[in-house]
């Protein structure tokens, strides 16, 4: 069964940075498009960023532009999020994702990590 195993999050002030890493169970990821979505309380889940098994084909949602960067891990089956500004308005769980398709990685992905908390203080 492929997964998907985030880490990295936890509780930082206003202003600070995190940074999130996802590994795959399989190298079958290796050529999927991979990203991250995100769930505040009492919201819908949100598209963050993707990027392209090669590291190309970077998008992210016009609100984390700038100040969220998406890489992927040397051995392609990984993928970082690093979190720079920081602000209250981005608490919440963020999932890992992956799919096939470029289209379905933004919008709906067919693998979903379990997600970690993201909590940023006032």
């Amino acid at each position: 069964q492929l997964q998907l195993v985030e880490s990295g999050g936890g509780l930082v002030q206003a202003g600070g940075s995190l940074r999130l890493s996802c590994a795959a169970s399989r190298r079958t990821f290796t050529d999927y498009y991979m990203g991250w979505f995100r769930q505040a309380p009492g919201k819908e889940r949100e598209f963050v960023a993707s990027i392209a098994w090669n590291g190309g084909s970077i998008n992210y949602a016009d609100y984390v532009k700038g100040r969220f960067t998406i890489s992927r891990g040397s051995t392609k089956n990984t993928v970082s999020l690093q979190m720079n500004s920081l602000k209250p308005e981005d608490t919440a769980v963020y999932y890992c994702v992956a799919d096939s398709l470029g289209s379905g990685v933004k919008t709906t992905p067919g693998y979903w990590g379990q997600g970690t908390q993201v909590t940023v203080s006032s």
